[in-house]
């Protein structure tokens, strides 16, 4: 396939052929799938934590002696079948939500997502700015006609620009080894540097056909 290829002023020139390795693979929905409940598990925080019986305060003294009131028995008024009393079995804030896969799969997941994307893939020759100033940034992408959600592969990016990039929402710079395949899916439009597309093809584009299939529904 062949895609739109730009020079580092913006300007379009000829057309890139993207390897065929990376992005003309199989898709499986299954792997796909899994990929991304991985990507949004590990982004997952256990953030929720309830006190237990012991933690909370209070509930020293026995509220009513043993026998003769005709009440049920109780020791504690933090018990959890009490109001403001401990609680059972909640969240303690140690949950691991974290998931993983088998490297194959991923490198695999990421080929899926490249090929499922190819079709908003932009190349351009170097992505830099010199001074780092965001409209400059905003104006190059403005050339290249990006939208939306936008992801930047390149294998280095200059201080200016990086620092250009910090303040431009929806746009995400990465090196080819922190591709996945959830981020892949996401965006809009995939602008990437010549020289970070022949590591992408050296990374990920190693694996024969039948390495990449994985049992599911395509």
């Amino acid at each position: 396939m062949k895609v739109a290829t730009f020079s580092k002023t913006g300007t379009k020139a000829a057309e890139t052929q993207l390897p065929k390795t990376v992005f003309e693979v199989e898709v499986t929905d299954a792997t796909l799938q899994q990929a991304i409940v991985r990507a949004n598990a590990n982004l997952r925080h256990a953030s929720a934590k309830t006190l237990t019986r012991a933690e909370v305060r209070g509930g020293g003294r026995k509220p009513w002696r043993q026998k003769g009131t005709g009440r049920a028995r109780f020791g504690s008024t933090r018990v959890p079948i009490w109001r403001s009393g401990g609680v059972a079995h909640g969240p303690h804030g140690e949950q691991n939500y974290t998931k993983e896969m088998p490297k194959n799969m991923v490198q695999a997941s990421v080929r899926m997502a490249l090929t499922s994307q190819a079709k908003n893939v932009i190349v351009i020759e170097n992505f830099e700015v010199k001074e780092p100033k965001t409209r400059l940034v905003i104006d190059l992408i403005d050339k290249l006609n990006a939208e939306g959600n936008i992801i930047i592969i390149a294998s280095a990016l200059s201080e200016p620009t990086l620092l250009a990039l910090a303040n431009v929402p929806g746009v995400m710079a990465i090196r080819p080894n922190q591709l996945r395949a959830y981020d892949i899916m996401i965006a809009d439009t995939i602008i990437i540097e010549k020289s970070a597309l022949a590591d992408i093809e050296k990374q990920y584009g190693k694996a024969t056909k039948k390495s990449v299939v994985t049992k599911g529904s395509k």
